[in-house]
């Protein structure tokens, strides 16, 4: 018995060490290998038969080609100017401004998306320090992977939780207006001064990129409201599809140049990124870890702390919550909505500043900083996060 119990935490650090490591290269093969690592130390005879079930799932079937449609909408909303249209037409006052143009092109889920509303900060935040600039463009850019409903790191987090997107969404909305709080407060509250637009306003221009970005969770949720899909996926996949076609039909990218916004968004590695950690959740699910963690005396304070780390240590979102989530599961049963939430925040806040996610270091050379001050002037408002989330975490458990 003891032999069985140390052959399977011995599969689960090297599945877990494994998983960190080429996580930084490739997430879906890192998730593979992870469960492959995983079945080979504790279920070597039904390994393959899992991993078989596993990817032709339907749920997760449909999962892999909603993730791997939304880099699609944002790819074509940006290569055909729709992005630009969109941010050139808000017409707002600057700090609103500063805070909505990398929000906006923060939905592109792109490699150094970070790229593209640095120019625009860098043009409009002329009193604002370069590490604070280098800040903002990082704290906002992923502020809606909060609430936004169809963001890859969302829907994956939810279905590592098992539970619908939608159901944190009410209790991560106070977290979403907490963090603008916190963003305005560091990065924005002594900035002066208005933006000069150039040009005429254009409501075209305003309304059509919005639409792209906005019908697929209009859709959604009505399809979920009106009908009982057989399927809980239909009706996000229904949503993204539509959103994609309104992206290639404003943009008239229906020609030749849709099959180069495919190559430029590869969502086949999105797509196989789903498959894999669903692979992974799969095989943790029937490796007998779950009786093993059972046993062992964690609490969900420190789950909390640990999600911070992971989000640090992996500079991604996805990472530590299939690990964080199904752990949960085993040691305490269904994750409420409000626990998710504070979960998931953790993630996000660790995320936000590590020099391992890729947009800040490229907001770090963007706006010819160091880490050490990025650090200075993300540290505080992360450290309020933190601190009142716990507190909250806390708050909750007593």
């Amino acid at each position: 018995m003891a032999g069985i119990v140390l052959t399977g935490w011995l599969g689960f650090f090297l599945a877990i060490a494994s998983l960190l490591i080429i996580s930084h290269k490739n997430l879906g093969v890192a998730m593979f290998t992870a469960a492959i690592i995983l079945g080979i130390f504790t279920i070597p005879e039904s390994l393959l038969a899992v991993l078989f079930s596993s990817i032709t799932n339907p749920s997760t079937i449909f999962l892999a080609i909603v993730v791997g449609v939304i880099p699609l909408i944002g790819t074509t909303l940006n290569e055909t100017g729709q992005m630009d249209n969109l941010v050139k037409n808000l017409r707002i006052g600057k700090k609103p401004f500063l805070v909505l143009s990398p929000a906006l092109v923060g939905l592109l889920p792109m490699p150094g998306g970070a790229l593209l509303s640095a120019p625009l900060i860098e043009k409009v935040a002329t009193d604002i320090s370069r590490e604070k600039k280098a800040g903002l463009n990082v704290w906002f850019r992923h502020i809606l992977f909060i609430i936004y409903p169809i963001s890859a790191d969302l829907i994956v987090s939810t279905a590592a939780a098992q539970m619908d997107v939608y159901q944190p969404i009410p209790y991560l909305i106070p977290i979403f207006v907490f963090s603008l709080f916190l963003g305005y407060f560091f990065f924005l509250r002594e900035s002066s001064s208005e933006v000069n637009y150039r040009g005429k306003f254009s409501s075209k221009g305003l309304i059509l990129p919005l639409s792209a970005l906005l019908i697929a969770p209009f859709l959604d949720v009505l399809l979920k409201t009106f009908f009982v899909l057989p399927i809980g996926e239909i009706g996000i996949l229904i949503g993204v599809v539509a959103s994609l076609i309104v992206a290639v039909v404003i943009g008239k990218s229906w020609t030749g140049k849709f099959s180069a916004i495919v190559w430029k968004a590869k969502p086949w590695g999105f797509a196989f990124m789903m498959f894999g950690i669903m692979a992974f959740l799969d095989v943790f699910k029937y490796s007998g870890m779950l009786q093993l963690i059972k046993e062992i005396n964690i609490t969900v304070e420190a789950l909390f702390m640990i999600a911070f780390l992971l989000g640090f240590g992996t500079g991604r979102i996805i990472t530590p919550a299939g690990i964080i989530m199904p752990i949960f599961l085993t040691k305490f049963g269904p994750i409420t909505p409000v626990t998710f939430a504070l979960l998931y925040f953790s993630i996000i806040l660790g995320y936000i500043i590590t020099p391992v996610h890729p947009c800040v270091s490229l907001s770090i050379e963007s706006f010819k900083t160091n880490f050490k001050d990025y650090l200075r002037a993300t540290g505080p408002p992360t450290i309020v996060g933190f601190a009142m989330s716990f507190f909250i975490l806390c708050a909750i458990l007593l």
